[in-house]
């Protein structure tokens, strides 16, 4: 074998389908079980003739030229016939396995998938355009699953084995991934992935995918520019994070915004942007910042507003007060079904870290901090949709109060796909008192369907 064998990376390997376009030796189309076998050889023989230290600096793109010859050569000392496009593919899925994460890394390459779903070593699914489908990716066995988890979490200084089974992490392009081995599961061990999508999502782009109106989007962007805080509600994979993403864009460039989140995964287009992340506890159960923590330090560091990227525990006391001390335009989301729901939860964790506060105080302070609460949801269609944009407005005796500025209107259903129409309530909202300290207010009236000039009280 020739010299430049011994200057690549030795790794995992994977299980390789090769397709001929030519003839196939003799002893080869008489077991078919046999070519497994010798594809698993060839692997073997290219493994050892590779270098660790050498091939971990080489760009992937001679990488992969490098492996491609050194396939040629092992395929024609052990006599198996093999097309250029043959060579080719088995050394990209060899780069795959030896760098990246093996049989996901075309799906992590696909544009259209955002889930992937690894259930075992033979079961992968992926979700594309909102619906779930099974793919012919498989890994080669349990062990298999176990190294790509193992290197997911290594890159990112996570531990993942029997002692310690489950993690949260992410990928280099910001993908999320929670990773689960036994004994936790009984099927080798799951791996689900949440894309970290390679478009920068506008409210124009969402307004073509039939995700809200025009009107919707126009009125999203006036709430931004006039420092309303927002509260963006729905369920898993409803479309949250990106709503956020969306919606943020619309923050004016000179002001200083906090970012808090498990996993980074804002994308914030503004300049003076600080993104700050959890950690969890290391094998020892020693070293934890929870999210309550940065919120927190974050009011030390003089924000003009602070991104909560997901509230689900006893933060949510110390963003309310962040809300309620000054920091307007403060966004963040949360898993509910509904607006009633998302208000019924942010309660309870309040009442998480502040057992003694009185339930009317509370919703006071509830009522007083939220301006709006955006509910999004995946529907039977797979499309995510916008389904009410809620304005919370004054205690009502014991009750928080609100009013629908805008709903999707159901109407039926063809070829699939739901039929509807973004529909507002032509209700003035409250929040047009603040739009006329920025000169929005007539734009916010006319999003909302009120084209009547407003009257003006002095």
């Amino acid at each position: 074998m020739s010299g430049f064998g011994r200057r690549i990376l030795q790794s995992g390997t994977r299980e390789l389908t090769l397709v001929s376009n030519s003839a196939e030796p003799q002893e080869l189309r008489a077991d078919l079980i046999g070519r497994d076998d010798l594809k698993e050889k060839i692997r073997s023989i290219l493994m050892t003739k590779i270098d660790p230290a050498v091939a971990g600096k080489m760009p992937r793109l001679q990488l992969r030229a490098e492996v491609a010859l050194l396939v040629t050569a092992i395929a024609t000392e052990e006599k198996v016939q093999l097309n250029e496009l043959e060579e080719n593919a088995l050394a990209a899925e060899l780069i795959d396995d030896m760098i990246g994460l093996g049989p996901l890394e075309p799906l992590l390459q696909d544009d259209t998938v955002t889930d992937i779903l690894v259930n075992g070593p033979f079961d992968v699914y992926v979700e594309r355009r909102g619906k779930l489908e099974k793919t012919q990716a498989r890994f080669r066995n349990a062990q298999h699953v176990v190294n790509i988890g193992q290197r997911i979490a290594t890159a990112v200084g996570r531990r993942i084995d029997e002692s310690s089974p489950l993690v949260d992490a992410r990928l280099a392009d910001g993908s999320r991934v929670n990773i689960v081995f036994p004994p936790l599961c009984v099927n080798g061990g799951t791996i689900s992935i949440r894309k970290f999508s390679r478009q920068n999502i506008v409210l124009e782009t969402m307004v073509q995918q039939g995700n809200l109106s025009a009107a919707m989007a126009h009125f999203l962007d006036i709430a931004a520019r006039c420092r309303i805080n927002i509260l963006i509600s729905g369920g898993t994979g409803s479309g949250k994070t990106t709503l956020l993403n969306a919606v943020s864009r619309h923050i004016d460039g000179g002001e200083r915004i906090i970012t808090i989140e498990d996993a980074i995964e804002l994308r914030l287009q503004q300049p003076h942007i600080v993104q700050l992340e959890s950690r969890p506890p290391n094998i020892e159960g020693v070293g934890q910042i929870a999210q309550r923590e940065l919120v927190r330090n974050a009011l030390r560091m003089r924000p003009d507003r602070i991104i909560v990227g997901e509230v689900r525990g006893t933060e949510a006391f110390d963003m309310l007060q962040a809300m309620n001390t000054g920091h307007d335009g403060s966004m963040s989301t949360i898993h509910a079904n509904s607006p009633r729901d998302a208000l019924s939860r942010l309660e309870n964790m309040v009442l998480m870290a502040a057992a003694n506060l009185p339930l009317r105080a509370l919703r006071a302070q509830i009522s007083s901090a939220i301006n709006l609460i955006v509910q999004i949801e995946r529907m039977r269609d797979g499309i995510r949709r916008i389904a009410k944009i809620v304005e919370i407005g004054d205690m009502e005796g014991e009750i928080i109060s609100t009013r629908d500025i805008f709903k999707f209107e159901y109407k039926g259903e063809r070829d699939g796909v739901l039929q509807g129409t973004f529909e507002p309530s032509r209700l003035r909202p409250d929040l047009a008192e603040k739009a006329a300290h920025y000169g929005l207010e007539r734009q916010l009236l006319e999003s909302v369907g009120i084209t009547a000039a407003p009257i003006t009280v002095s």
